[in-house]
């Protein structure tokens, strides 16, 4: 029974990251297409995966997703998304195209 129970236990944690890792890469491809940037390679890598607790003070599963995007087509930049639990709660990009926004737009 205990066997039964892990083996159950790792199947639910596959799953889990299976679906969180869809909604990182969802989530990375949205942020790109918003800005008409290009996400490279098509997909988020796992960078790090920590236990941290929710607004509620439940313990939650904190999963940090690396990915590459370019904004000229020559140029790899990184980005990142966090989900804790199944919900993404942040995603990240390189701060040279903010730069490079603000370079090619017209000042007041």
């Amino acid at each position: 029974m205990l066997l039964f129970g892990g083996l159950l236990g790792l199947v639910w944690l596959w799953h889990a990251s299976m679906s969180a890792r869809e909604r990182a890469n969802v989530a990375a491809l949205e942020a790109c297409e918003r800005l008409r940037l290009t996400l490279l390679d098509g997909t988020v890598a796992i960078a790090r995966i920590w236990l941290k607790r929710d607004g509620s003070g439940r313990l939650r599963i904190e999963r940090t997703y690396g990915f590459e995007y370019t904004d000229d087509g020559m140029r790899r930049l990184r980005g990142f998304v966090v989900s804790l639990g199944p919900q993404v709660t942040s995603v990240g990009l390189a701060a040279a195209r903010l730069d490079r926004q603000r370079e090619e737009s017209p000042g007041p």
